[in-house]
């Protein structure tokens, strides 16, 4: 399998926007197109040609560009079946253990409703890369606009289950106020405030603290650490099921 060349595009106030490039094929697709110009600049800037959109859900944030972009380059979008009638443009619908090819690398999808009812994430295995929009952020995880708790928590368990090695290209840069909002309920995590000196030196200095390792997630981030005993004894919630430990972290995210 070939090891995909990943450029982040900064787009909006704090979008991501991803090339992920076959250097053996030449495919390459853009993630989550919020708007054209930022996206066809960098292509031409590196004479890639597009093949193919990734859509990951049907905020407009991520899916702006599509109409625009198919017209001008023919590629073929990519989406959620089961959100597939929000998704402009969608040609191949694609839900939970189903494969996306870009040439010779090989995307797994999986469903990660929460966010929104028909979220779905892309890992490129062999490229050590996770493509997972509005699911998991840097020390956080996306608002619960239309899924339950214990789909979140599933959706999570999900992506949480990948090696540690894998890099989280979240779609937004949402990192300095997470970490605020997880020492509030973790203060104590070494982890955590050892990662809070470094990604308050990287946006000091204007720099992305995006992609993330998923091992150091999985030790930080509060919203994967909700089967965590610890965790929920600092909330006053111990002995409950993830899923309502999950629910009182969220729902103390939205109010901080």
């Amino acid at each position: 399998m070939s090891r995909l060349e990943i450029v982040q595009i900064p787009v909006l106030n704090d979008n991501y926007v991803y090339l992920a490039h076959d250097p053996e094929t030449q495919a390459t697709a853009v993630v989550d197109p919020a708007v054209v110009a930022p996206v066809m600049e960098a292509l031409e800037r590196r004479g890639w040609r597009l093949t193919h959109i990734l859509n990951t859900h049907h905020h407009g944030d991520h899916t702006g560009g599509n109409l625009e972009i198919k017209q001008a380059t023919g590629c073929t979008i990519v989406g959620p079946r089961a959100d597939a009638g929000r998704i402009p443009g969608i040609d191949v619908e694609v839900g939970e253990g189903e494969t996306v090819r870009l040439g010779e690398a090989e995307a797994r999808v999986f469903d990660v409703p929460g966010h929104t009812s028909g979220h779905i994430a892309y890992w490129f295995e062999d490229s050590d890369a996770l493509f997972c929009g509005d699911t998991i952020f840097s020390l956080g995880c996306g608002r619960m606009f239309e899924g339950t708790p214990e789909q979140f928590w599933d959706s999570l368990s999900k992506l949480r289950a990948l090696p540690d090695d894998t890099r989280v290209y979240c779609a937004h840069e949402y990192t300095q106020a997470n970490l605020r909002f997880s020492l509030s309920v973790d203060p104590d995590n070494t982890v955590l405030r050892d990662l809070g000196t470094e990604i308050e030196r990287l946006r000091a200095e204007n720099r992305p603290t995006v992609p993330s390792l998923l091992g150091v997630e999985k030790a930080a981030n509060p919203f994967l650490r909700a089967d965590d005993p610890a965790l929920a004894d600092k909330l006053g919630l111990a002995g409950a099921p993830p899923e309502r430990v999950f629910a009182e972290v969220r729902a103390r995210k939205d109010s901080f």
